[in-house]
């Protein structure tokens, strides 16, 4: 039997058509724990296999291990250029935050060179909340304009757990500068809050993407890491679904 190809959906007037289900690549920076190569390649086959065609990284995740292990499964798969589309970030690092122009545009060049690729379809300021949303504006993303002009970026994002971070820039730079945002754990039983701002991303021509279902672990039967940022009582309160589990598989139509 045939593997059945993932669904497409286009992205916001990028043009880019990305699979309705992405490969976040934060594992491979062994932040949920370590992830042998071996077993790294082989995830990035199943899911090329399983035809999702978006990868999602960034300098943070691992300290910049992510990047560089998601650019050798790549390479040693030999998957085509054009038939995968990879997303990293800048802004954010293992040592902090540092949004100035210089800091960015350096960035970008480091990530090709860990990525292995000329060029990355996506470069999104990662997590702007914890910057001055004022600098993201002036100075940030009309040097990731720079950058989308000369090839080295296709388009550009802004990353961010408030949602009001989205409405604070869209509002405040040219049409066309964003391309895409990308907002995680609002759109999920935890947390719904992303659904009312769709309409307002849909008018301004921008991109959504929703990462991040199962809450950075917050959902799953093994729970959140340590590091996780949700209160105490709300990991004790969503590790008792799991005794919803054998009632769902008993049930596979609910």
């Amino acid at each position: 039997m045939s593997t059945p190809k993932m669904e497409l959906r286009e992205l916001g007037n990028t043009g880019l058509k990305l699979s309705c289900v992405g490969f976040g690549a934060s594992p491979l920076g062994n932040v949920f724990g370590p992830v042998p190569m071996e077993e790294a390649v082989g995830c990035v086959r199943r899911a090329v296999d399983l035809s999702i065609n978006f990868f999602d990284t960034s300098p943070y995740y691992g300290n910049t291990l992510s990047e560089k292990i998601l650019g050798k499964c790549l390479k040693a798969l030999e998957v085509p250029r054009s038939e995968y589309i990879v997303s990293t970030k800048c802004g954010r690092y293992g040592d902090g935050f540092d949004f100035s122009a210089e800091r960015v545009t350096r960035s970008v060049d480091e990530s090709l060179e860990r990525l292995q690729l000329d060029y990355v379809d996506i470069l999104q300021c990662h997590d702007i909340e914890f910057g001055s949303l004022d600098q993201i504006v002036s100075e940030t993303l009309p040097a990731l304009v720079k950058l989308r002009e000369a090839g080295k970026i296709r388009f550009i994002g802004i990353t961010g757990l408030p949602l009001d971070v989205f409405t604070y820039v869209l509002d405040r730079v040219p049409p066309g500068t964003v391309d895409v945002v990308l907002s995680y754990c609002r759109y999920g039983i935890n947390d719904t809050a992303l659904d009312d701002l769709i309409p307002y991303l849909k008018g301004k021509g921008v991109g959504v993407i929703s990462a991040s279902p199962l809450a950075m672990g917050l959902l799953t039967e093994a729970g959140p890491p340590d590091w996780h940022p949700a209160a105490p009582e709300l990991k004790a309160c969503f590790q008792t679904l799991t005794h919803c589990k054998p009632h769902f598989l008993l049930n596979p139509d609910l």
